[in-house]
């Protein structure tokens, strides 16, 4: 009688507190946002420009340093040189060459890098206007609040100036699923979504976990075997050019990214199992993290889209090898809060838990990425303040989908 007592006790708080919160929002909340989105606003410019200013004029390493390296590692590819046995910086599949070719492979590094940052620009803008689409803002206030979740996030900057692909490989995939999702039966959307998913593979480690999405939420069977075809013939193509077997370039590959895999980056699987001197689960505990999310994925495949996305967003982050410019795939998550924040439906306590929750993934996401490399506290700050905030929301994200199919059965 005590514990049920207690427990309607603290029920009936919860629900004090959360009316409270909404009634304070709904009187402060315009201006919240208009606070929030002037001070993003001047983030964005401040970093946005010194970003551009180092992918494209900064003539020392850091300019462009990614731009850069695969520059080299794309040439290299296709006049022969054996770079999985020379080169530690080669940790790309084969057909990652293949797909940046048309970026990279035909100019020297100064147009080349030219033609990053104006082909940056246009993914950029197609990715705000895609979440800005999507995630259900109404006033003009909230549409200018969403474009600036992707704008203002320090990661975002850190892809420009480095010359990194995620911002080329968002846009591509965020829209093919959502063709798939919305057109499954018209062949030409299912064709153009494959040629998306395609060049998103540019970068497996990122995309791969969204294919579960393609399979079970978006066309089924025969659109994934059409991707995978697609990426095999590429990847048959981008073996033409070595001298090496598809074997011996596929194990030349592995064993350079596992290499790197337990030393760099943060927040993810890898490094944390390099911590505990386990190096040799890496390739098993990543494995079996992406069986787990493709088994969740068919379970909540009629949930939820963007819930779907959302925690696909994260496990992708987490799952393997990846540093703070791929922190840009929490910009999904960051939708799915919102949409959720601003659901009629939503119960009272869902919405605001959404909403606090966004506000925390902003205050991280808008941290300098050179705290990373400070010394402690400050380092902790960042990487420990990244990981438990995505390990909340990916939790958050995981019970609403639980709750949502428990609803429909």
């Amino acid at each position: 009688m005590a514990k049920l007592e207690l427990r309607d006790s603290l029920a009936a708080r919860t629900r004090t507190t959360t009316l409270a919160m909404r009634m304070w929002w709904t009187g402060h909340g315009n201006a919240v946002l208009r606070l929030a989105c002037a001070a993003m606003a001047l983030l964005a410019v401040l970093k946005l420009g010194d970003e551009f200013r180092r992918l494209l004029l900064d003539p020392g390493h850091n300019g462009a340093v990614d731009t850069r390296i695969l520059s080299q590692l794309v040439h290299e590819w296709f006049e022969g040189r054996p770079l999985y046995q020379e080169l530690d910086t080669a940790i790309q599949p084969p057909a990652t060459y293949v797909l940046l070719w048309p970026f990279l492979g035909w100019l020297g590094f100064t147009p080349a890098r030219w033609l990053w940052a104006v082909t940056s620009v246009a993914a950029l803008g197609w990715l705000v206007r895609l979440i800005v689409q999507e995630s259900g803002a109404v006033t003009r206030l909230e549409c200018v609040f969403v474009a600036l979740l992707a704008l203002s996030m320090n990661a975002t900057g850190v892809v420009i100036g480095n010359g990194q692909p995620i911002l080329h490989i968002l846009p591509m995939l965020l829209c093919a699923l959502l063709l798939l999702h919305r057109n499954p039966r018209r062949w030409h959307v299912r064709l153009l979504a494959v040629g998306m998913l395609l060049f998103a593979l540019v970068k497996p480690t990122i995309t791969a976990p969204f294919l579960w999405i393609a399979l079970f939420a978006g066309c089924g069977l025969l659109t994934t075997a059409l991707i995978i075809l697609g990426y095999a013939v590429l990847t048959l193509f981008a073996v033409f050019f070595q001298e090496s077997t598809v074997t011996v370039l596929a194990q030349g590959w592995m064993e350079r990214a596992t290499a790197v895999a337990g030393t760099g980056g943060y927040a993810n699987l890898h490094r944390w199992l390099a911590s505990l001197d386990l190096q040799e689960w890496t390739l098993g505990a990543s494995l079996l993290v992406f069986a787990a999310l493709g088994f969740w994925t068919y379970e909540h495949r009629k949930g939820d889209f963007w819930i779907l996305l959302g925690v696909t967003a994260l496990v992708a982050r987490m799952w393997t090898y990846h540093r703070v410019y791929d922190d840009v795939l929490v910009l999904l998550p960051m939708v799915a809060l919102f949409r959720i924040a601003k659901r009629e439906a939503a119960s009272q306590g869902a919405s605001v838990a959404a909403g606090l929750l966004l506000a925390a993934t902003i205050l991280a996401m808008l941290a300098p990425a050179r705290w990373e490399h400070f010394a402690w506290p400050w380092s902790f700050a960042f990487t420990g303040g990244h990981t438990l905030v995505w390990i909340v929301v990916l939790g958050f994200l995981l019970d609403r989908a639980r709750r949502d199919h428990k609803a429909e059965v």
